[in-house]
């Protein structure tokens, strides 16, 4: 009897042993697959403080999150950004402006990072800008004649952007004798709008399509020497590889297109949203027949 219950002690022994062993490495494996789930990388995008990069970077946000994927928006300048994409530390960039505007990066960059052959706005515009009062100004050759009008200043916003090195070029073929002023496009939207309000000079720099148009009068100056260009179109940049990585999303970036109403409401949503996110996924829940044309 004694031995009967040493042997069955023994065997439920092993048993448990074996129970708490397999236990063990159910438990290892699990453990194993969530740290592996946790350290994946998300699909990093970069955003720069200009309107409409975060309207469309929070529309292309809400877009892939809905479809399973994990986006993070990084907020960089566009030199840093076109730098990070080299370095493969960012996956893309939604806003190039070619032929003109950021024709530096695409000369720099053109070998180490793919700027795509797609275009996703294809009547963009990019100028001086004055308010439509200013009856007297024209064009840029009629900037010097009004010099003191300006105070010989043009205000500008965010320091390496491609238009405010198309700017300080139109200043030397122009021999405007005016200083280029680098700050942020919010502070430069809040200069114009000030300046407006109390219906007083400003020049700056501005681009199509933006909100602002719709807010303010204001008008183009004409450019003879087409410094700044004629129609731009708006490309998307790559990490090299990120086709490879993500067919399917390098598919959807090249079907996607918009146009100046689709845009401008776009922007107008993100704007007056509590986070732009939220405005974006309204915007997106109410143009899902827009998006299926991207996403098919």
């Amino acid at each position: 009897m004694n031995t009967w219950k040493k042997e069955l002690s023994l065997i439920l022994a092993i048993l448990m042993l074996a129970v708490l062993t397999a236990c063990g490495n159910t438990s290892g494996e699990s453990n194993s697959e969530a740290g592996t789930e946790e350290s994946e990388e998300p699909l990093t995008i970069g955003q720069i403080n200009w309107a409409e990069n975060i309207a469309v970077t929070n529309m292309w946000k809400a877009i892939l999150e809905e479809k399973g994927y994990d986006v993070k928006l990084n907020v960089l300048d566009m030199g840093t950004t076109m730098k990070a994409l080299e370095d493969g530390e960012l996956d893309a960039s939604l806003e190039i402006w070619l032929p003109v505007q950021d024709a530096n990066y695409l000369e720099k960059y053109q070998d180490t990072v793919n700027f795509s052959d797609a275009t996703w706005f294809d009547n963009a515009k990019v100028g001086l800008v004055v308010p439509s009062y200013l009856e007297e100004v024209d064009s840029v050759e009629d900037l010097n004649d009004h010099k003191e009008l300006f105070d010989g200043e043009i205000v500008g916003f965010d320091p390496g952007a491609g238009t405010m090195e198309v700017t300080e070029q139109l200043i030397k073929d122009y021999d405007l004798e005016y200083e280029l002023l680098p700050s942020s496009e919010p502070a430069m939207l809040a200069e114009i709008g000030e300046a407006v309000k109390a219906e007083e000079p400003i020049v700056a720099p501005l681009w199509s399509p933006h909100w602002i148009f719709s807010k303010y009068d204001l008008k183009f100056l004409e450019d003879p020497q087409e410094t700044f260009g004629g129609v731009e179109k708006i490309h998307h940049a790559t990490r090299q590889g990120f086709a490879e990585d993500y067919p399917e999303v390098s598919e959807w970036f090249k079907n996607w297109k918009m146009n100046d109403k689709q845009i401008g409401e776009l922007i107008d949503y993100t704007e007056n949203a509590e986070e732009p996110l939220d405005g974006a996924k309204k915007w997106v829940e109410e143009n899902q027949d827009l998006i299926d044309e991207w996403v098919k």
